[in-house]
């Protein structure tokens, strides 16, 4: 049921990064799910804003201009409109798409430093600079050997390969990535946020929303767990929102050259995307009334790895500026994978949104991925499950029944709705069971269950399918013309309820829909559509459609997939990869059987799993070896959910010695397999804990 202490709803989707196209995984885990419930709101006829942007600050946009020698502007340039016209092409139905290098962003977030300034802790420590660039050294330009792991090619902020989460000044062997030259420590000072002092208030927060997803708690834990720490909110880097001069000045700070750091600015970016929206609807002042007045309620669409500046940063940023209403709900999403393979834009191994716009209708990707959104875990897309959704779900169930039922309405009652008399139990037991479905998926909706949804939308078309084979019209037309009547009658009523409860996933079909049923008078699902006051969710299933009301023309609703387009879109796909991707690891020098017999492999059974704060790679596992357990840290993070380890019966090295890593002990490691695309599987053993493995 609707959630009714609040008046209205902000609706957000993270910031896309103007670097490049966005893929289908951007969309399964961010927009599409919140597409689909402002949809569904606004078919409620409730206040809701939609507001999103791109994301044009940071050093990645730098290093990428570097290389193509050009402006990072010129790259956000490219990128931006790219981005806004695919999420325009599959229907994402922002109020308000903006970007982060507008005025009106620069100003929000220089006011939010200003206002904060009196919080933040300065501090002067040295820094990475490069003699030969003259510039201060932002982590991802500076390269060297991790500390933790020896790899020779990881970056100031993390190592690509043990996933360790780092400083510039904590590489070894430290190179500058603009000009090679070894970089020297020079005094600098910046801000920072003291997120520690604030940790007790944001516990509470957290403590106050127990409905929270499982993935979202548990990533949040385990920072607590850790302790919250100071974060750097100013670098020196050449692109980014300048840090506020009279800010700087108080401070007895030189402001040039310094800027914002992006994890800071990019959140605000919500709020200056709905301070132009209030703008372009001619009243400037209304994006107060849905971030500062208590009867809003603040939504967060996310992917796994924002879950933190969601959830801590950004609402410690809105307590600490006071006025505002903080997130009231963040449905993160977990990753979407390709062919069972992670998705990788680096090597190609990505479905590009605009390309698939240039092959396929929108409504065909919405559902094939709205059916399997990763909501607790990570999904896999791939194009034989597309074919075979499309085929058998869209084309078969609810495409055959829409055209069943308008071919019989078109043949037999000259192209109008025809009349229901004396209607036999089997139809009001149909009409019965359809009127129960607006509440049902709503209710799906309202508890973030996308995929819940999508199972009882189509399961109205299995209705309208089995009551129509049921009543057997292609008899009764000749047999009994009141009993054919009315079965096109509710089949009908079935099809006109569909055109509006599928529209939060299927909004072109849905409109194409309508338009074959000529039933107009519906409420828009748009924004600023005007159609506010029409026909809306709750009444969907009230059978709608009088005697007498005239159809318009009947149309092939969807389309099937053919073998062919399928074969070409898996071969586009692996063509895409770099063919040194699919070998396996060269073989390793041999060694000796007394080498071998040096490690003792024991068996282990995982007694509780959690990510580790700033690691995306890192899991921190309590494994059970029989006389004793032991803490391990394994990267395995971005192949398995904490909670699929649990419980799992795995081989652990159990005499390496004991490491060091993200200031946490490993006290030992386990063993897996790793196919040729990366892919990790656990080495199990079925003996009970502590047993030799030999």
């Amino acid at each position: 049921m609707p959630d009714t202490s609040f008046q209205r709803t902000l609706v957000t989707s993270a910031l896309p990064y103007a670097n490049g196209p966005v893929h289908i995984g951007h969309l399964a885990g961010a927009y599409l799910p919140a597409d689909m419930y402002v949809r569904y709101l606004r078919l409620q006829g409730r206040d809701v804003v939609y507001v999103c942007g791109s994301d044009e600050y940071g050093v990645a946009i730098v290093m990428q201009a570097m290389q193509e020698k050009i402006t990072p502007q010129e790259v956000v340039d490219r990128y931006h409109p790219l981005i806004q016209d695919s999420f325009k092409g599959v229907g994402i139905s922002f109020d308000n798409y903006s970007r982060t290098t507008r005025k009106v962003h620069t100003d929000t977030s220089q006011d939010f430093f200003r206002r904060l300034s009196s919080e933040f802790v300065l501090r002067r420590e040295e820094h990475l600079y490069d003699p030969e660039a003259k510039v201060f050294l932002a982590d991802r330009f500076v390269h060297g050997d991790c500390p933790a792991c020896d790899h020779d090619d990881a970056y100031g902020d993390q190592c690509e390969k043990c996933g360790a989460s780092l400083s510039p000044t904590e590489i070894k062997n430290p190179r500058s990535t603009l000009t090679d030259a070894v970089p020297e420590l020079r005094p600098t000072t910046h801000w920072y946020l003291p997120l520690g002092e604030w940790q007790s208030r944001l516990e509470a927060y957290i403590a106050s929303h127990p409905e929270w997803k499982p993935n979202v708690l548990g990533q949040i834990g385990a920072w607590f767990t850790d302790g919250l720490r100071d974060r750097a909110i100013t670098r020196d880097v050449p692109w980014g929102v300048p840090v506020p001069r009279e800010a700087a000045d108080v401070a007895g700070v030189e402001s040039e050259g310094k800027v914002i750091y992006v994890w800071f600015d990019a959140p605000i970016g919500y709020i200056s995307s709905t301070r132009e929206w209030a703008e372009r609807k001619g009243d400037p002042e209304r994006w107060k009334l849905y971030w500062q007045d208590e009867g809003s309620r603040l939504i967060h669409f996310i992917g796994k790895d924002n879950i933190v500046f969601h959830t801590l940063m950004f609402p410690a940023m809105l307590m600490a500026y006071g006025e505002y209403v903080v997130p009231d709900q963040v449905p993160a999403n977990e990753f979407l994978n390709i062919e069972g393979s992670k998705l990788s834009t680096s090597r190609g191994w990505a479905v590009w949104l605009h390309e698939y716009l240039e092959e396929f209708p929108p409504d065909l990707l919405r559902y094939v991925l709205a059916s399997t959104l990763p909501e607790s875990k990570d999904s896999d897309f791939n194009w034989n499950d597309f074919q075979t959704r499309v085929n058998s779900e869209l084309a078969d169930i609810l495409g055959n029944f829409i055209n069943r039922a308008l071919t019989f309405a078109e043949r037999e009652f000259d192209g109008k709705v025809p009349p229901l008399s004396d209607p036999s139990e089997a139809d009001e037991a149909a009409l019965a069971e359809l009127a129960a479905y607006p509440e049902q998926i709503g209710a799906a909706y309202e508890r973030f269950r996308f995929r819940e949804a999508v199972r009882l939308t189509m399961n109205i078309a299995r209705l309208g399918n089995k009551y129509f084979n049921d009543q057997a019209p292609w008899i009764s037309r000749k047999t009994d013309r009141f009993r054919c009547a009315n079965t096109v009658h509710v089949s009908l009523q079935i099809a006109a309820a569909m055109s509006v409860l599928m529209d939060p996933v299927l909004p072109f079909s849905a409109e194409k829909l309508r338009g074959m049923l000529g039933f107009e008078g519906v409420r828009s699902s748009l924004p600023d559509s005007g159609d506010s006051e029409g026909l809306g969710w709750l009444e969907a299933a009230s059978s709608p459609l009088s005697a007498g009301h005239v159809l318009g023309r009947k149309e092939i609703l969807f389309h099937k997939v053919t073998d062919d387009t399928i074969q070409t879109q898996i071969e586009k796909l692996e063509s895409s990869e770099p063919a040194a991707a699919s070998p396996y690891a060269e073989a390793k020098p041999t060694i000796t059987y007394d080498d071998f017999a040096k490690m003792d492999l024991r068996t282990g059974r995982i007694l509780s799993a959690e990510p580790i704060p700033k690691s995306k790679k890192l899991l921190k596992l309590q494994v059970d070896l029989g006389d004793e357990t032991r803490q391990i840290l394994a990267g395995v993070a971005e192949h398995f959910a904490p909670e699929e380890m649990v419980g799992r019966s795995v081989v652990v090295v159990a005499n390496l010695a004991a490491r060091r890593m993200m200031g946490l002990e490993s006290q030992g490691m386990l063993l897996m397999a790793e196919d040729r695309d990366g892919a990790l599987t656990l080495v199990a053993s079925e003996s009970e804990p502590g047993s030799v493995v030999c």
